[in-house]
């Protein structure tokens, strides 16, 4: 409800107010009363509604001929219901009488016109605007809060534009128009009354760079949508039309939330009085909030849609067998596979490391947006050139005077699936990033990516250790992958001890001699008695095992996971330098769709005819409903330091669960 006006009367003559439907003011019975007067009485005509505010212990309500004192507190609020037809059709008088007679001493009229002026968004986010006279100012989180959303127009619904959606202030196609959320203006009142008065539109200055606002002139063509609000407007004069009683809006978001941006905008509209009192003093004024939707990421339990992987040719050869490996495992998953060719990929085959995909949902759409890492490499330009496009989103952030380093490539971005830890809930996951260790020097995610995860605030980010890593990546030692039981998922861990455990385990059955990398060429074997029999391993292996043990901690306590929640596949790293690469292709630096799993073929000791670590990775695996198909990508990814996950992407179906429902 907007804070009460106030309306004086006067003796003298007649006075003449606005009354905008639904908002209650205050009438001034005190202020001009004729000489005497101790009591008076109110009367009115049909369309307007009368209330005495008065306090019971000092005042009795009036019954016959009595009236209401005027030396109490005693207060008249009038509204109307309706608009007027005519200018100042409707009336209300009040008699002043002296104590014990009938004679009025004095009369005050006040002729009102009532007008209809209201601006209404889809507070309720049902995906449709509905007249709404409650709380538009705030916005409120949870499955009972209220409150509009916005859509960043991040998205090139024109094929022949250049450019995402929100950077025109003119409408290039009509499809566009579904990217926004609809404002209704409700103006309805006598047209000689617009002649005298006027409308505003505004958007504070602040917001001014982060919302754009489009006003539907009654046409279906592009010309018949102006933009009114925006970078370059503060304020509109809104064009009503005789007769108009509604004018509709859209509202398109133009900037994610950040470290300078909590995401909330507002809009409003002023009923100003042009002919009797300056334009900064309105008569009425009605505000909408909106909240702009976070970018979203997907984990692995969401269903996938499409992979991409690129297709690259080098002085290491051609991954055509790569890619013949991939296709067939996507249609096992029943996805669609998407190849990016040499001339768009320029030989980057790390495309995982290039950008991440999430989405943006508000209650009327929902669209996938591509985050686009700063790394810039060979791949730089794919996502903007071949992604976006209608209904497909793009984001990026610039690192300011510095160029990216490994750590902000997005194989180090990885999403867990819902949790609930300690009672706090995290329906849509909780982000993961590498970084250094706590209260240490060394590589970090650069401040500017993430402030923007951060700023999302609907998958509070968690910072893992990876920086004893030489690529510096999360995806290097953990996955989750989906299972049909009641948790719904497992933490993969890669595990030194695991694997050595097992070596332990064959050399004990007589297989000391069964050698690691077995089958490829190029590539010196080493039997399981000299593996582990040198020192050097065991030693970096322990030093591996206590770096992801540190994060083994950290994610049961960020995450709300106990023991049985994670699962530790084997695999063996060596130092080069101070940091640590994977010995063989690292086996959880998988590509996870559905229920098929692409897992790095790890060409580990044969025995009685099968890979021993196949075999351990399918025992762990498989009883949880999950199909292994272990893909050799040694020459084509693991001998460049990376293995599938790095050469993948996936983009999965967006979460049923509405982010606003959610109490961050």
């Amino acid at each position: 409800m907007a804070p009460r006006r106030a309306v004086r009367l006067s003796l003298k003559k007649p006075t003449y107010a606005v009354c905008v439907v639904g908002v209650e003011t205050y009438v001034d019975v005190h202020s001009n009363v004729p000489k005497g007067a101790e009591s008076f009485e109110v009367s009115w005509s049909s369309g307007v509604k009368i209330s005495v505010v008065y306090d019971p212990a000092l005042v009795t309500e009036p019954t016959g001929k009595a009236r209401w004192p005027l030396g109490a507190k005693v207060d008249v609020i009038m509204s109307v219901d309706a608009a007027s037809k005519d200018l100042s059709d409707l009336k209300v008088k009040v008699s002043y009488f002296r104590k014990h007679e009938d004679s009025a001493l004095g009369h005050s009229m006040l002729y009102l016109t009532g007008v209809d002026i209201s601006l209404d968004v889809d507070t309720s986010r049902k995906g449709r605007v509905k007249r709404n006279r409650g709380d538009k100012k705030t916005w409120h989180w949870g499955p009972e809060g209220y409150g509009a959303i916005l859509l960043v127009n991040c998205d090139r619904d024109n094929p022949r534009s250049r450019h995402p959606d929100l950077t025109d202030s003119r409408l290039t196609s009509l499809d566009d128009l579904k990217d926004m959320s609809p404002m209704v203006l409700t103006c309805d009142g006598p047209d000689k009354f617009f002649d005298s008065h006027k409308l505003v539109l505004n958007v504070p200055f602040s917001d001014s760079k982060r919302v754009g606002v489009f006003c539907a002139q009654g046409g279906n063509s592009l010309s018949d949508y102006k933009q009114v609000l925006g970078p370059r407007h503060l304020s509109y004069n809104v064009e009503r039309q005789p007769g108009e009683q509604k004018i509709r809006f859209y509202v398109e978001g133009l900037t994610f939330p950040d470290a300078d941006f909590l995401g909330l905008v507002s809009l409003s509209v002023s009923l100003v009085d042009i002919v009797n009192l300056p334009e900064e003093v309105p008569l009425f004024t009605d505000t909408v909030v909106f909240r702009m939707s976070p970018w979203i990421m997907t984990p692995n339990t969401q269903p996938p849609l499409e992979l991409y992987v690129c297709s690259v040719l080098d002085r290491h050869g051609s991954n055509e067998k790569f890619l013949k490996d991939l296709s067939a495992l996507v249609l096992k998953a029943s996805c669609k596979l998407i190849i990016c060719p040499w001339i768009e990929n320029r030989n980057d085959r790390w495309i995982q490391d290039e950008m991440e995909f999430g989405y943006v949902e508000a209650p009327h759409k929902s669209f996938p947006v591509v985050f686009d890492s700063p790394r810039d490499r060979g791949l730089k330009d794919f996502a903007y050139k071949k992604i976006l496009g209608p209904d497909f989103g793009y984001v990026t952030r610039e690192i300011p005077f510095a160029g990216a380093s490994g750590l902000d490539s997005f194989g180090n971005l990885d999403i867990s699936p819902p949790v609930t830890v300690g009672g706090k809930e995290y329906p849509l996951g909780r982000i993961l990033i590498g970084s250094n260790f706590p209260r240490s020097g060394g590589r970090r995610m650069a401040k500017v990516v993430r402030d923007f995860l951060k700023a999302q605030q609907v998958q509070a980010p968690v910072e893992l250790y990876s920086d004893w890593l030489s690529v510096g990546h999360v995806d290097e030692f953990l996955s989750f992958v989906p299972t049909s039981d009641k948790k719904g998922f497992r933490l993969l861990l890669a595990s030194p001890s695991v694997c050595l455990k097992l070596f332990r385990e064959k050399k004990e059955e007589g297989h000391g001699e069964a050698a690691q990398f077995d089958g490829l060429e190029h590539q010196v074997k080493r039997s399981i008695n000299e593996m582990l029999a040198d020192r050097r391993l065991r030693s970096d292996s322990l030093y591996v095992q206590k770096c992801i043990d540190w994060n083994r901690e950290l994610l049961k306590q960020e995450l709300g996971l106990v023991e049985r929640d994670i699962v530790d596949i084997p695999q063996l790293f060596v130092m080069r330098g101070s940091r640590a690469e994977a010995f063989f292709p690292d086996m959880v630096n998988m590509v996870v769709l559905g229920k098929h799993l692409g897992i790095p073929k790890p060409f580990g000791p044969i025995i009685n005819g099968r890979c021993c670590l196949e075999e351990k990775v399918r025992s762990l695996l498989e009883p949880l409903g999950l199909h292994c198909t272990f893909i050799d990508d040694y020459v084509s990814y693991h001998k460049l330091q990376g293995e599938i996950h790095c050469g993948t992407n996936v983009r999965r179906e967006p979460f049923s669960f509405k982010w606003w429902h959610m109490v961050p």
